[in-house]
């Protein structure tokens, strides 16, 4: 860990060290994006959020119910299980257990299909929104852009640009 935070300084005091000699040379141009906002505010994604939500409602409403019928079939069990013989107490708690199995794997495998989806998703998003910054950099002449930052002062934060330029392209 040491190591790791040795070479960060040493990085940044490099880093440093290329802004002041830039600077010095002539003005340098230095943005900052905001990947969260970005995820939040553009219409991409939140396009893709909604077909994300489309997409994968069924299953949560299925699952939804497939719970409660679960939890129905367990209370009726508990209040039940005093006036049961022990065979059919048996026989209804592995009822139960292999119906709580069978929706434990429902819901592993939709929230894996709902984990990758977004990925998926994500991807496009971060795809179209890295061509965005290029295209602000470009047009505005930025040396640099960072996508994360410990500080950043507000007047070198170009995400709305960034946001309003990837809204543009997705309306074409």
């Amino acid at each position: 860990m040491k190591k790791l935070c040795h070479f960060s300084q040493v990085g940044l005091l490099s880093l440093a060290a290329l802004f002041a000699s830039a600077v010095s040379a002539q003005e340098f141009k230095i943005g900052f994006v905001n990947t969260d906002r970005i995820f939040r505010e553009a219409s991409t994604a939140k396009s893709a959020q909604v077909k994300l939500e489309q997409e994968f409602s069924k299953r949560e409403k299925d699952l939804v119910e497939l719970g409660n019928t679960l939890k129905t079939a367990s209370d009726k069990f508990e209040r039940e299980a005093p006036t049961l013989s022990e065979s059919q107490r048996n026989t209804r708690q592995k009822q139960l257990m292999e119906q709580d199995r069978e929706f434990q794997r429902k819901r592993r495998e939709f929230q894996e299909d709902l984990n990758t989806r977004k990925n998926e998703e994500q991807q496009v998003v971060i795809e179209r929104a890295n061509l965005a910054v290029k295209k602000v950099a470009e047009t505005e002449k930025y040396d640099v852009i960072f996508q994360e930052a410990v500080y950043i002062n507000p007047k070198h934060d170009i995400t709305d640009k960034v946001i309003k330029s990837l809204n543009a392209t997705t309306g074409k």
